[in-house]
C-alpha cells in the first residue's frame, strides 16, 4: 500500500461502519415493520479533482472479497442479452442450452431483436429494469443497448455487464462480474459504488470498503494524486468521510467576504470602511461646491454680458441720434448760406 493509501486506516472505516449500524438500527425501531425484508445496500463515494479526459460508458470491476451478489449461494435474477443476428452465429437455443449444461445462473435471455420490438414502450422497459439485479451483454451489442434500454437503466446503474460470448467461459466470465463493484466514471468527477449489505457481518463490511478503495486508486487516472475524498453511507443516512486530500500548497484559503478570521481583522475593515466613507462624502461635497462656483461664475458671465451688450445698444442709439443732428444741423447752415448768397447778388444787381 502507498503512503497516501496509508491515510484510510481500517480502524477508521470500522468507526464509520459501526456508526452507520447503529444509525441503522436506530432508525428500525421508528419505522413501521415491513412484510418483506429488505437488504439494504452500503455505498462508497468516490470524489476526483480532475474529470476523466475519456469517459466510458462501460464500468470498471473492482473485485471485492465479499460479493455482493453470490449465485451459487443466493437466488439472484440474472439477465442475457444476447445477438441473434446472422452474423453473429449464435441463437436463443443455443445459448440456453449451454446456460444449462454449465449450470450458469442467468435467470432469463433476451434476443436483441425481442429487445427492438416488445421492449420499446417506457413501462416495459422499467418493468424489465426492476425485475433482476444484474444484467450481462453480448460484446458486440454493447454500443446499441444504451439507445434500446432508455434512461431508467442508468439512473438505477443497472448498465449491462459485457460478456465476451465467443469464448467459452461464460460462468467464469459472469461470477467474476458479480464479485466485482462497478466503478462507472463518466464526464463527473462523483461517482457512487455499491460495496456491501447490511446482511453481511461488520468485518465482511470492512473488508470489502478497504478493498474497494484500494482498487478504485488503481483505476482511476494518476491514482491517488487525483483522488480527493471518499465518503461511506446508506441510502438515506448522512455521508461519513473516510479520506481526505491534503489541498495543494500553491492554493490559497482566503477567508470569505463577510465572515472575517478574527475581531482585531474585523475592527481593521470597520475603520478602513468608515474612512472610505468620509472620503467619499468630502469627495461628493467638494464636487457640489465646485459646481457652486462654475454656476455662479457661469451667472456672473452673464450678467457681465448682458450689462455690457446693454451699454453697447445705448451707445449705438446716442450715436445714431447725434449723427442725425449733426446732419440735420448741416441743412441747416447750408440753407442759410444759400440764403445770404441770394441777398449778395440782388445787392450787386441792384448797385450795378
Amino acid at each position: 500500500m502507498s503512503e497516501a493509501a496509508a491515510g484510510v486506516s481500517p480502524i477508521t472505516v470500522e468507526k464509520a461502519v459501526n456508526a452507520l449500524l447503529k444509525w441503522r438500527d436506530s432508525q428500525s425501531h421508528n419505522q413501521k415493520p415491513q412484510l418483506l425484508e429488505q437488504d439494504e445496500l452500503l455505498y462508497l463515494i468516490v470524489s476526483l479533482k480532475k474529470i476523466p479526459q475519456k469517459p466510458r460508458v462501460n464500468p470498471h470491476k473492482v473485485p471485492l472479497p465479499h460479493p455482493l451478489i453470490d449465485p451459487s449461494a443466493d437466488p439472484a435474477e440474472l439477465c442475457l442479452f444476447i445477438d441473434d443476428r446472422p452474423k453473429s452465429g449464435l441463437t436463443k437455443d443455443a445459448a440456453s442450452k449451454k446456460i444449462k449444461s454449465e449450470n450458469i445462473s442467468i435467470s432469463k435471455v433476451v434476443k436483441l431483436s425481442k429487445l427492438k420490438t416488445d421492449y420499446r414502450p417506457f413501462e416495459a422497459k422499467r418493468k424489465l429494469c426492476d425485475s433482476f439485479d444484474m444484467f450481462f451483454a453480448d460484446k458486440r451489442i454493447i454500443p446499441l443497448l444504451p439507445r434500446l434500454l432508455g434512461k431508467q437503466f442508468f439512473k438505477k446503474k443497472k448498465i449491462p455487464v459485457p460478456v465476451d460470448l465467443k469464448h467459452s467461459n461464460w460462468k467464469e466470465q459472469i461470477h467474476k462480474a458479480c464479485a466485482s463493484a462497478m466503478l462507472f466514471l463518466s464526464s463527473g468527477t462523483c461517482s457512487v459504488v455499491k460495496v456491501g449489505k447490511l446482511s453481511m457481518g461488520k468485518k465482511e463490511i470492512v473488508e470489502n470498503v478497504i478493498a474497494a478503495i484500494n482498487g478504485i486508486a488503481e483505476i482511476v487516472p494518476s491514482k491517488w494524486g487525483n483522488i480527493r475524498s471518499f465518503h461511506l453511507k446508506l441510502l438515506d443516512s448522512l455521508a461519513l468521510p473516510l479520506y481526505q486530500a491534503v489541498p495543494d500548497l500553491r492554493l490559497k484559503i482566503l477567508a470569505e467576504a463577510g465572515h472575517p478570521s478574527s475581531p482585531k481583522d474585523a475592527l481593521e475593515e470597520k475603520q478602513a470602511e468608515e474612512v472610505d466613507e468620509e472620503e467619499k462624502d468630502d469627495s461628493h461635497q467638494k464636487k457640489k461646491k465646485k459646481g457652486r462656483i462654475h454656476e455662479v461664475q457661469y451667472m456672473d458671465e452673464n450678467s457681465n454680458d448682458t450689462k455690457s451688450g446693454g451699454k453697447r445698444k445705448d451707445e449705438i442709439k446716442t450715436d445714431n441720434v447725434s449723427n442725425k443732428k449733426n446732419r440735420t444741423a448741416v441743412k441747416k447752415l447750408s440753407a442759410i448760406d444759400i440764403k445770404a448768397r441770394d441777398k449778395k447778388k440782388k445787392k450787386t444787381l441792384v448797385a450795378q
